[in-house]
């Protein structure tokens, strides 16, 4: 569960969040709609710790593993595919090359490429962002625009993917300007005005 109340986010005299709120239950697959600069990254963010709000409280059960893909996802950019990830799930120590290997396979990605991450063009870049925020069974992922740069092919398997993951009780948001009508939300919300509004 994830509970956000009376959240409140400016820079300098721009208010981003005024009075924002929001519950999600285990295992909502939510979509929230809302245009560019509209605060979907900054939101993310302030759930992940990485920015701290001005006001209000974030409330996540204590068993929250948190798989996120923000913005441009950024990697060790002179090293390959297998070194990013296998570092990144060696940080809390829970590497599944198999699962890795898998989820690679299924985007069209070799995982022994012996390439560089900065070769890389956006939208394989994009790819192994979203495999980093699901690789370690994290049961709240957090997807920031996750079909900037795919080709239809890779967002139908983006798609199922995240059927597949719902289906096993992950709760998951995704925040995108695109609307998304192959997934079956439970819920939908625009974030507009720093406010969010369901639909």
């Amino acid at each position: 569960m994830l509970k956000i109340e009376n959240l409140k986010k400016c820079y300098k005299n721009h208010i981003i969040f005024n009075q924002l709120s929001l519950t999600i239950n285990d295992g909502d697959l939510i979509y929230i709609h809302g245009i560019n600069g509209s605060g979907k990254s900054t939101l993310f963010k302030i759930i992940c710790g990485i920015t701290n709000q001005n006001d209000g409280i974030i409330i996540k059960d204590g068993n929250t593993h948190i798989g996120a893909l923000i913005e441009n996802p950024g990697f060790l950019e002179n090293e390959t595919i297998k070194f990013n990830l296998k570092f990144l799930s060696s940080l809390k120590n829970n590497y599944n090359e198999d699962k890795i290997i898998e989820l690679c396979q299924l985007f069209h990605l070799d995982f022994f490429d012996k390439s560089k991450i900065k070769n890389f063009s956006l939208g394989m870049r994009q790819k192994v962002g979203i495999i980093q925020a699901i690789m370690e069974d994290q049961n709240l992922i957090l997807l920031d625009e996750p079909t900037r740069g795919l080709d239809q092919q890779a967002i139908d398997s983006f798609c199922q993917l995240i059927i597949n993951l719902h289906s096993q009780g992950k709760t998951i948001i995704i925040a995108s300007h695109d609307y998304m009508t192959k997934l079956p939300f439970d819920k939908h919300y625009n974030l507009d005005n720093g406010s969010l509004k369901e639909e």
